[in-house]
């Protein structure tokens, strides 16, 4: 075991609704029963893991293990990339997910069950995936990285409403899209492709890494988040009844099939908005901010134990 050494263990203690706080206990004491070596520390605010990751990267950790849902790795991912310190493929992530809809270990088959979660780990064997880089157009914005998907519109407006619903789990996202429903308005856009412009009312812009989103959901035709390219499905001006109708679609993946939907694979992606009202932008569940951006994908480039 003179490998597992130096390790940085973040918890999220407001994850799972206060879940990953009551098993810490549990989980402490599987790592030392296994022999990890570790320091820890709990987050104290939504951004508090850059913070950590910033200050223990510097002090030599390269090794962590996340304690939380898929916003706690949404957030150490920025960390590591707006780190300095060192390349970002340099530093390995296990993770131990407790989260609201735990979708990112989905597409890895990473255990819900910390025993397992910690087994896989152990295992150290290491695979490496692209990420995203969201730049806003606004150069008051810093750019955002994502691991699993991003999108502009009814899925930003969804995530907006879902923090109402955790309590419920997964099924919170399904809850807020049904009610988001009724009070969102599609956007006119202009979205650039693979040098194609699309010019259209627009639902929602998703740009995919990953296969699942939004507690189970699959809105992307065909991901891969190792082959270099985003999968990006285009919802263009659905209805409400169309939407409700699709809703089981979303599930399946056949919301694809849609003849109001365009799936393209590209490195890049620009989305500008045209109107007054700016559509909210997301990243991996977490609301990120409004209004127009590009987006570049960084290959190959986060390492994670799976």
């Amino acid at each position: 075991m003179s490998d597992l050494k130096s390790w940085f263990v973040i918890i999220n203690p407001t994850s799972g609704n206060g879940t990953a706080k009551k098993q810490w206990p549990k989980i402490r004491s599987l790592l030392n029963l296994h022999n990890f070596e570790f320091q820890f520390q709990f987050t104290k605010h939504a951004k508090h893991s850059l913070e950590i990751i910033h200050n223990t990267v510097n002090q030599g950790f390269k090794k962590f293990i996340i304690v939380g849902g898929d916003g706690t790795l949404h957030n150490v991912v920025n960390g590591i990339f707006k780190q300095k310190k060192c390349n970002p493929d340099s530093i390995s992530v296990g993770i131990i997910p407790i989260g609201t809809g735990n979708d990112w270990i989905k597409t890895y088959g990473i255990s819900k069950k910390p025993e397992l979660a910690i087994q896989t780990i152990l295992n150290n064997s290491t695979k490496t995936q692209d990420i995203g880089k969201i730049e806003f157009l606004n150069p008051k914005h810093k750019p955002i990285y994502f691991n699993n998907l991003a999108g502009i519109g009814f899925d930003g407006f969804v995530v907006s409403k879902v923090s109402k619903y955790k309590k419920l789990g997964a099924i919170a996202y399904l809850l807020a899209s049904l009610i988001g429903l009724f009070s969102f308005s599609n956007f006119k856009a202009e979205v650039f492709i693979n040098s194609k412009r699309i010019k259209s009312k627009v639902l929602m812009v998703v740009i995919g890494l990953c296969k699942y989103s939004g507690g189970g959901m699959r809105l992307t035709e065909t991901p891969n988040p190792a082959d270099g390219f985003f999968d990006i499905s285009l919802a263009k001006d659905l209805s409400k009844f169309e939407i409700l109708r699709a809703l089981p679609n979303l599930f399946n993946g056949k919301i694809i099939n849609n003849s109001k939907i365009e799936t393209y694979k590209s490195k890049t992606i620009e989305v500008v908005t045209k109107g007054d009202v700016e559509p909210l932008v997301e990243a991996d569940g977490e609301l990120i901010g409004k209004g127009d951006f590009k987006i570049s994908i960084i290959e190959n480039s986060f390492r994670f134990y799976a």
